[in-house]
């Protein structure tokens, strides 16, 4: 815990330029644009339920899924403030069908973005922690504006990532490739401080965090990876706890700081979605990015997550992220039961 709280979200990017003499300050003036949007989400979700932001709003997102009012708030929050900040070329969320191009009449940048405005909304409604999650990468091609193809690059071209966290108090985590750095809004003067420094997830764990109701529908090797952990086997500090919140930020949360696996395995639930639920681009390779800086792991099962060569932008991938002894023994199981 960094005990120095004076230090806010802009003095500590303007701490790591320092050590850029290059940079061009186009990353700093990103961040603090995302800080600004998230802080306009909070104020909203501190209120839900004393105003008409609960509920739904009637429509379908273009996965099919039931939209919330707070969840087209927050989407419209992020691509109206980054959209005009001129840092960015092209924008994606997993609530727009295809890329979402910057407005006329502002300029464009050399960084795209892929978000999810609001992870965990169908929480909302009973007040379970919920947040927000962002995945930055250079422009690739050619001309002023982005193109799709921008979006479409593996989790290992990120030149930054996080997620805000919205819960007992509001969280910015974030990392630019050089370690895992948490910021805590501090109401009472509307700033991010930096209260986690350096975030390490420990090397091993004693939770775990999977949505158990699936268990059916699961592979063999997941099956039996998961009755291992629940066997009682006091060397190994077995069998370990769950702990599933419903809200990937949330549990990726927990996990960076107490260690153990998140897990969203493939599953023959649906068979729109095979390959699970979670999407690449918007959740799966921001996550694994800051796992991975934190000294931690992610994978698909079969492979680093970071890198996945993108198809689309509404890419689902099975999604296995937390302390790397975890992650290698989740791998183990896999090898053993099933075949790629």
């Amino acid at each position: 815990m960094d005990r120095k709280i004076g230090i806010d979200l802009s003095r500590h990017i303007y701490e790591m330029q320092r050590e850029h003499p290059a940079a061009t300050g186009e990353l700093t003036g990103i961040l603090n644009q995302i800080a600004f949007a998230s802080k306009i989400v909070h104020r909203e979700v501190s209120k839900a339920g004393l105003v008409e932001i609960l509920g739904l709003t009637g429509d379908k997102n273009v996965q099919g899924e039931d939209v919330q009012k707070l969840d087209d708030f927050a989407n419209q929050v992020f691509l109206n403030i980054l959209g005009k900040s001129g840092h960015f070329c092209v924008m994606a969320t997993e609530e727009e069908n295809g890329p979402v191009c910057i407005p006329d009449g502002y300029g464009r940048g050399h960084y795209c973005i892929a978000l999810d405005p609001l992870d965990g909304s169908s929480n909302i409604d009973v007040n379970v922690s919920i947040g927000s999650i962002f995945a930055i990468h250079r422009k690739v091609s050619e001309g002023e504006d982005g193109t799709e193809k921008d979006m479409l690059q593996p989790g290992r071209k990120l030149v930054a990532a996080g997620y805000i966290v919205y819960g007992s108090s509001t969280m910015l985590v974030l990392s630019t490739g050089n370690g895992v750095h948490g910021f805590t809004l501090d109401p009472s003067v509307g700033e991010f401080l930096r209260s986690h420094t350096d975030i390490r997830i420990p090397e091993k764990g004693k939770i775990y965090s999977i949505n158990e109701g699936n268990y059916p529908y699961w592979s063999t090797g997941v099956r039996e990876y998961i009755d291992f952990l629940k066997q009682k086997d006091k060397e190994s500090g077995r069998p370990y706890a769950a702990r599933y919140i419903g809200s990937m930020v949330a549990d990726i949360h927990r996990t960076l700081l107490k260690g153990g696996i998140f897990m969203y395995p493939a599953d023959s639930k649906d068979p729109k979605k095979p390959q699970g639920k979670l999407r690449l681009l918007y959740e799966c390779a921001p996550m694994a990015f800051l796992c991975e800086q934190a000294g931690g792991k992610a994978s698909t099962g079969h492979g680093p997550v970071l890198d996945v060569e993108p198809t689309g932008l509404h890419q689902r991938v099975p999604f296995f992220a937390g302390s790397a002894h975890e992650v290698d023994r989740l791998e183990e199981f896999i090898r053993k039961y099933d075949r790629k």
